[in-house]
């Protein structure tokens, strides 16, 4: 991120001002926001632990990285949500953790269709839950990048900023 601060995408030196992309009190970004967070977080990390109970160290393990990415994207957000980052240095971060999160729903997905339901006895639900989970996120994640991100907030980013630092010049 700060290499491409200081050789892409410098921010201009006379910008003071806090610009985001969208609104942050929009309601539909907000609950957008909320089911990203319920579909990729909070289900995932509950999945994970009852994974922990029911002793499926697979389901686990193909669970897992999803969530470390997504916990990942959310603090470097935060840290790229400061002032001295470029609007192109902040989208940054969620297209490169949304495209690298998809190759891991990839593995999830290959991991818990894999799987057989007599392994799993114990929990014959656990099985279908692990595959609806996979899929929805597979799902809401390439929506994320390829129907929002790519299309609608990297273009809208592009522009605040070229148009910023055209005017500025």
């Amino acid at each position: 991120m700060y290499l491409l601060l200081k050789v892409a995408f410098p921010r201009p030196p006379s910008s003071t001002k806090h610009s985001t992309v969208f609104d942050p009190k929009n309601k539909i970004l907000r609950l957008y926001v909320t089911a990203g967070a319920i579909i990729g977080l909070f289900l995932p990390v509950a999945y994970i632990f009852h994974g922990i109970l029911e002793g499926d160290s697979r389901g686990i393990k193909a669970a897992a990285p999803h969530v470390f990415l997504l916990a990942s994207q959310v603090f470097m957000e935060g840290v790229a949500s400061s002032d001295r980052f470029s609007i192109p240095v902040r989208v940054y971060v969620p297209v490169f953790y949304n495209s690298r999160r998809i190759f891991t729903l990839v593995e999830w997905m290959r991991s818990e269709f894999s799987k057989a339901e007599k392994e799993y006895a114990t929990s014959g639900n656990r099985v279908y839950v692990g595959r609806v989970l996979a899929s929805s996120n597979m799902a809401f994640w390439c929506f994320n990048l390829f129907g929002f991100l790519l299309p609608v907030y990297l273009p809208k980013a592009f522009k605040m900023y070229y148009s910023e630092s055209k005017f500025k010049d």
